[in-house]
Parts: C-alpha cells; structure tokens; sequence
C-alpha cells in the first residue's frame, strides 16, 4: 500500500521528526551525536539560543552554568580540544517523564575511550528541557569521581 501525502510524516536526514517539533527524547539523541561527533554546527543547533547549562555538581575552577548558545557551544567545543575523553557511545539506562512533556530525566552512561586511562563508562543523570526542538535547559549531574578517574586522576 503505497502512502499518500497526508499520511507521510516530516522526518530529517537521520530519520527524526522535523527539528521544531522534535521533543525532548529526540533532541536528547541529536545531543549525544553532536557529542560523539564533536560537531561544533550540530551542537549549535541542538541549543536554543537563550539557552542554560547546568553542572550542579562540579569542581572548583569549573562553571556551574552557562547561560546563552554562543557560550555553551563555545567552553563545549574548547573542551574537545584538550578533553582526554572521546565519547562513543551513550547508553540510556532509563528515562523518566515528568509533568511537563518538555522535560525529560535521563539515567545514562557516557561509554568511550581515555587517552590516559583506556576503555570507560559515565554515570551521569540529565534533566533536559526543550522547546521548539532546541534544548532550552540542561542539568548535568556528571558523576565528578568517576570522570576524574577515568581523566587519570582524582577529584
């Protein structure tokens, strides 16, 4: 049975629902690509542009939130350069919805390879919030033991 027109559904390249209808578990995936292809344009069209990135828990020295597109895209992509940790894959442990079908809670792991320490594994946990298929906030719970050792230090 061949589709008509109207029974056609507006997809990208990738197979996603169109950017700005895109919901949060799509954007999440358009998210981690960007990551693993350390793509500066795809990251910048995954953010709003009155974007916020949260780092609830991190290390002195380091910000706890970035406010604005242009500076989210920018430590990120400044990070790529230095960053022993080249992210291969993510692996979703479980996804929870929440009362706004906006925002997403994401237990996950950042599966890849170290420069110094080898083959490692991620825990983290996100709250994603989207709008119009662009990522409008993102809480970051990166587990802070677990990405120094595999950075080959401590925290």
């Amino acid at each position: 049975m061949a589709l008509t027109e109207h029974d056609r559904t507006d997809i990208t390249d990738a197979g996603l629902p169109d950017q700005a209808e895109a919901g949060p578990r799509e954007v999440l995936e358009r998210y981690r690509q960007a990551a693993i292809s350390r793509s500066a344009d795809e990251m910048r069209r995954v953010y709003a542009l009155d974007a916020v990135h949260e780092f609830p828990f991190t290390l002195p020295g380091l910000p706890s939130r970035l406010a604005g597109r242009d500076e989210i895209v920018n430590w990120i992509t400044a990070g790529w350069k230095d960053y022993p940790l080249k992210y291969e894959l993510y692996r979703t442990l479980a996804i929870h919805d929440t009362g706004d079908p906006e925002t997403i809670i994401v237990e996950q792991e950042a599966l890849g390879t170290s420069v110094t320490t080898g083959e490692f594994a991620l825990p983290n946990l996100v709250v994603l919030t989207v709008r119009n298929g662009q990522i409008t906030r993102l809480r970051d719970y990166v587990n802070i033991p677990a990405a120094a050792a595999a950075m080959g230090g401590n925290p």
